[in-house]
């Protein structure tokens, strides 16, 4: 059965992403830290946001190792906001794609965000490589695979364009072309791809449940149902989970998502005021049967080793 992972000091643990130490073989969580007691007026809770960090064994007993420092430009001193880190190995290095925001807006509109590029040899000191030029300075919510003919690929949110998943190929992880618009339909936002029984898989938060779409090459994708839209039986995993990563682990995988566990029905977060605004990370249970992805948030999850 599903139980809560994360509730961090500030309460407001979002936008999970999970990968191994390769030097430790610990897992490591990076997540948005949302600041859901702040007092300040519309949605700076949700802005001016640090990227938190955990380390765990097994993927189920997570320990708190505070935020990560320098994540912001040179020339962008002072409280930034940090959204939705994407953190990958490449065999070499770890790079994270972060969404970045100058400042603590108190609304959702008439600011940039960007995905800006970090590197690190350990996980723990990022070096700021500088932002990605992708379809419109309004992006958020970087997902980094590669594909079956070897390029890497980047999908992320352009809100500029409906709040529809687009994406960027590369050859090296450094120069990256804009391809276009892959996902339309209804609004939606935190891509995450991943392979796992011989295709690759697209998850994207409907605010809903997940949409799941499937595909061969990882660029033509075809739509399945939802994921992570029926409640699970543990008392804090009663709402939709949202925004979540995907670790593989052979023939099944492990979703991590969060949720407001006090919810009220409403997507209106500006509107939302004390319990409503805590969050938590969750984990369930992936495997694909008869071609279709298949998610129990109730199921035992083993160990991640």
């Amino acid at each position: 059965m599903s139980a809560p992972l994360l509730s961090d000091p500030l309460g407001g643990p979002t936008d999970p992403t999970v990968i191994r130490d390769e030097q430790t073989g610990q897992w490591r969580m990076f997540y948005t830290q949302r600041r859901p007691s702040d007092p300040g007026h519309g949605v700076e809770w949700v802005h001016g946001s640090r990227i938190g960090m955990a380390v765990s064994d097994d993927g189920a007993h997570w320990h708190y190792r505070g935020v990560v420092d320098g994540l912001d430009p040179a020339d962008e001193p002072g409280l930034n906001t940090h959204w939705a880190p994407e953190v990958v190995w490449d065999g070499g290095q770890y790079s994270m794609y972060l969404t970045w925001i100058r400042g603590v807006a108190s609304t959702w509109a008439g600011h940039e965000r960007r995905i800006a590029h970090l590197v690190s040899d350990d996980l723990e000191n990022w070096e700021h490589r500088g932002f990605l030029e992708l379809s419109s300075n309004y992006v958020i919510d970087a997902a980094v695979a590669r594909t079956p003919d070897g390029l890497l690929r980047l999908w992320y949110k352009d809100e500029a364009d409906g709040s529809t998943t687009w994406a960027a190929v590369s050859p090296d992880g450094q120069s990256w072309t804009v391809e276009g618009r892959v996902i339309d339909g209804l609004p939606h936002e935190g891509p995450n791809v991943f392979p796992l029984a011989g295709w690759m898989w697209m998850i994207v938060d409907e605010w809903r449940g997940q949409r799941v779409y499937r595909s061969h090459d990882g660029v033509h994708w075809t739509a399945q149902g939802l994921i992570l839209d029926a409640p699970g039986k543990h008392p804090e995993d009663r709402q939709v989970g949202r925004h979540a990563d995907v670790v593989v682990r052979g023939e099944e995988a492990v979703a991590f998502y969060f949720t407001h566990p006090e919810w009220d029905g409403s997507n209106d977060v500006e509107l939302q005021s004390g319990a409503l605004r805590r969050s938590e990370v969750q984990r369930a249970r992936l495997w694909v049967a008869g071609g279709t992805l298949i998610c129990d948030r109730d199921a035992p999850v083993d160990a991640l080793r």
